[in-house]
């Protein structure tokens, strides 16, 4: 017997080598027989098979549809009995990132004792609760959306009133403020502001009055939705998609 060299281990004298260690058994081919297992070894697991047009890629999730994740400032344009308060709500409570609804109207009554009606008219001093309302909420958008927060406004912004109506919301907003204008027909705005009730009613001739001037934004370029015949989801829809397709363009 002499030591051998490289295994650390004997082998005996002679041309004679210890056996191989013993080899896990191969995989059968799909389709063909499995040889015969030798003694003291288990039966292979059998591979899974993959699902028909199974390509190893995780699948995604669906796109998100719409104005999706984006941070946005929105401002909703329209006459009384537009729709605007309760879409506004409904937008920014149903998208799937944190979004507020500041409304110009509950602003403007956080005023009690001195409270400007309007349904006494306008005059200086509605004017002025107005002016420092709008200021109020356009501090609170900013505010959310340095904090990552999407915000949405809504007000009846005159056509005709360019300095104290939309310049003036892009100055308090930002310049990014994207308006949007909700205008039924007037039948329909007359029949909601019939629904209401509180200093939110108006008459019949104010809201006329209103409504007429809220024609002068055809033309404007910007985008309209015309909700006479949807209901408050699909309106909030339509401004989701008519927000997508604005924020999509390359100006923005």
């Amino acid at each position: 017997m002499q030591q051998g060299v490289g295994g650390g281990g004997w082998e005996p004298s002679g041309n004679q080598h210890p056996a191989a260690p013993p080899q896990p058994p191969v995989r059968p081919v799909a389709g063909w027989p499995a040889p015969p297992m030798p003694a003291g070894h288990a039966a292979p697991l059998a591979a899974p098979v993959p699902p028909d047009g199974f390509t190893g890629h995780v699948p995604l999730p669906p796109a998100v549809p719409g104005t999706g994740g984006a941070t946005l400032a929105v401002l909703l344009i329209g006459p009384a009995g537009a729709g605007k308060t309760t879409v506004a709500r409904h937008w920014a409570g149903t998208r799937p990132v944190p979004t507020a609804h500041i409304s110009l109207d509950d602003v403007r009554e956080w005023v009690c004792s001195g409270f400007a009606d309007p349904q006494a008219g306008w005059n200086d001093h509605s004017e002025a609760q107005y002016r420092l309302a709008r200021r109020t909420c356009g501090f609170a958008a900013r505010n959310f959306l340095a904090n990552g927060i999407s915000c949405i406004l809504d007000d009846a912004v005159f056509p005709d009133r360019p300095v104290v109506g939309l310049g003036g919301w892009k100055r308090h907003v930002g310049p990014a403020l994207l308006p949007v204008v909700l205008l039924p027909g007037l039948e329909i705005v007359l029949e909601r502001n019939a629904a209401r009730s509180g200093n939110r009613r108006l008459s019949d001739e104010e809201v006329a009055r209103i409504h007429g001037r809220m024609a002068g934004w055809y033309g404007s370029g910007l985008p309209i939705i015309d909700n006479s015949h949807l209901d408050v989801e699909g309106t909030a829809r339509a401004l989701d998609e008519t927000l997508a397709r604005v924020i999509s363009q390359p100006a923005y």
